[in-house]
């Protein structure tokens, strides 16, 4: 597993100096959004908890994400993210929040949604992107690519909000 400590680092030090907090909701990542950040000293101070939501059930019933977005959209698409990023924020009642899902791969992959697709999302107190990502390799590599991407996007959040 990569080292996210610098990264991290900044977005702990920016959510501490700004009196603010941050949670995850993980698909394809499985944690590792979560991981990185508990491995840095400091994260006890900003970080709520996050939740691994694999299947489309929990999405569903713990996150609140609508049984007709995952039926219309499917659980890799802007809409389940966007869905995904609300529910994670009222449950743990933070300031920030990261959300992924995508295909990790090797297998699940269609013509419109091919393995490394991958939306992440992040949303502030103020703003809310989501990115649709393709990364290349093999599951692991796109999961790494994923969780470097979904953390820098959220350090560049944290950092514009508190300049």
């Amino acid at each position: 597993m990569q080292t996210y400590h610098t990264t991290v680092q900044t977005i702990i030090d920016r959510l501490r100096h700004g009196r603010k907090t941050v949670t995850f909701a993980e698909s394809c990542t499985g944690g590792r959004i979560a991981a990185a950040f508990t491995a840095v000293s400091g994260a006890s101070e900003v970080f709520q908890g996050s939740v691994v939501s694999y299947a489309n059930a929990i999405k569903s019933h713990w996150l609140g994400v609508r049984p007709e977005t995952l039926a219309q959209h499917g659980a890799v698409s802007r809409a389940c993210v966007q869905e995904m990023l609300a529910g994670v924020l009222r449950m743990a009642e933070a300031d920030f929040a990261v959300a992924v899902s995508g295909i990790a791969g090797p297998t699940g992959g269609t013509p419109d949604k091919p393995v490394g697709t991958v939306y992440i999302g992040i949303r502030s107190p103020e703003t809310e992107t989501i990115h649709r990502c393709h990364f290349e390799g093999d599951r692991e590599s796109i999961q790494e690519q994923s969780v470097a991407f979904a953390l820098a996007r959220l350090a560049e959040c944290v950092v514009d909000t508190f300049s």
